[in-house]
């Protein structure tokens, strides 16, 4: 599956106290461009966040720097979905990444099946985001 993109622009409002972006800042817009890549797939917005399960803050990121987050969806379960997302710098250096998983819920907020499968992972890339997942 190919990622689904977004990109963001650093202001000062998003700083911390260091002159960094603020990692709450960083988290919140995580998520987000996670649930763009489980949307994508589900070609719906019935998606709840049910865990975070991962993120790594692995670069600073600065004031006036733009930044890509590229996300999708690696494995299933029958309600959930488990999307990888990783956010990279102008350079192209990756400055964070993690998984999230999403679960499909009805009108009342339960678990309904999403009727979604994923063919095998065939890359290396997609069998070691897999081995991620806790």
């Amino acid at each position: 599956m190919n990622y689904v993109e977004s990109s963001r622009l650093i202001k000062s409002e998003d700083l911390n106290h260091h002159g960094t972006l603020f990692a709450g800042r960083m988290a919140e817009w995580f998520v987000e461009s996670s649930f763009f890549g489980a949307a994508k797939i589900k070609g719906e917005a019935n998606l709840v966040c049910a865990q975070i399960h991962d993120i790594r803050y692995l670069l600073p990121v600065h004031s006036g720097e733009i930044i890509t987050f590229a996300s999708k969806v690696i494995k299933v379960g029958a309600t959930s979905m488990f999307v990888y997302a990783k956010v990279l710098n102008m350079n192209g250096d990756k400055v964070l990444e993690g998984i999230v998983r999403f679960v499909s819920v009805d009108e009342n907020e339960n678990k309904i099946p999403h009727n979604i499968t994923l063919d095998e992972p065939e890359t290396d890339e997609d069998k070691e985001l897999i081995k991620m997942i806790k």
